[in-house]
């Protein structure tokens, strides 16, 4: 007993010393509630002990949610920042050709997808010189941008989805590992036809209809800029 009362009167004078120490230990406060309602009785309702149980709960949930809101915050960060380097590095180029290398190799690379494709719509759309541009330009008929992007359904300028079978149409007929897609809407000035942007990713979580929009629809409107340098 003496030993026992030792070791007691060693924990009160922590105790009484370091309060904080009890306070701040979750586990340490749930035994203590759990000793206080054995003492009192199961017939009797402790009102303090129902309410700590609540705002721990409370303050549980708020924490989760501290979490996610800052998760999502880094996650756009991150997403605005790849944004901005596509866009400086599809502005660099001096030539037509460079320009399209660029599309082809630096921003899927910094935009971590697996392929691009810049889609004009012309009314030669077999002309001979367009083939020394390499694949990443697809030359098509006049109306295919609409088409392709609405799918009988009302036209944005910027369309994320699951890909399908028409995926080989822009991302050519080895799209197969294609399982969603960005397409950027292109408006090149009165006079002129569409254009489109699209962005194919082997994740079909990369883009998904419930997403943001705004960065993409920012890059198109300083791609649409970008290209009337090249358009005669």
């Amino acid at each position: 007993m003496s030993e026992q009362a030792a070791i007691a009167d060693e924990i009160r004078m922590r105790i009484l010393q370091e309060p904080d120490v009890i306070l701040e230990d979750p586990d340490v406060m749930r035994a203590l509630i759990a000793a206080n309602d054995r003492s009192i009785g199961g017939n009797v309702v402790d009102l303090r002990g129902v309410a700590m149980d609540r705002l721990e709960a409370r303050l549980q949930r708020l924490e989760e949610t501290h979490r996610s809101v800052i998760a999502a915050a880094y996650e756009n960060l991150a997403g605005m920042t790849q944004v901005h380097r596509a866009i400086l590095a599809f502005l660099e180029p001096l030539t037509f050709e460079g320009f399209l290398s660029c599309l082809e190799t630096d921003v899927p690379q910094i935009l971590r997808i697996g392929r691009v494709r810049l889609v004009l719509e012309s009314h030669e759309a077999e002309d001979p010189a367009l083939d020394k541009v390499g694949g990443v330009l697809n030359v098509v008929r006049p109306g295919f941008v609409a088409d392709y992007m609405s799918q009988n359904r009302s036209l944005n300028r910027v369309v994320l989805r699951r890909a399908d079978g028409n995926a080989k149409l822009v991302y050519g007929e080895d799209a197969g590992w294609a399982q969603s897609e960005a397409c950027l809407y292109l408006d090149f000035g009165e006079g002129r036809l569409p254009g489109m942007l699209g962005f194919a990713s082997d994740s079909p979580m990369q883009f998904t209809a419930g997403q943001g929009t705004d960065l993409l629809d920012f890059m198109g409107g300083v791609f649409e800029r970008a290209m009337c340098r090249w358009l005669g």
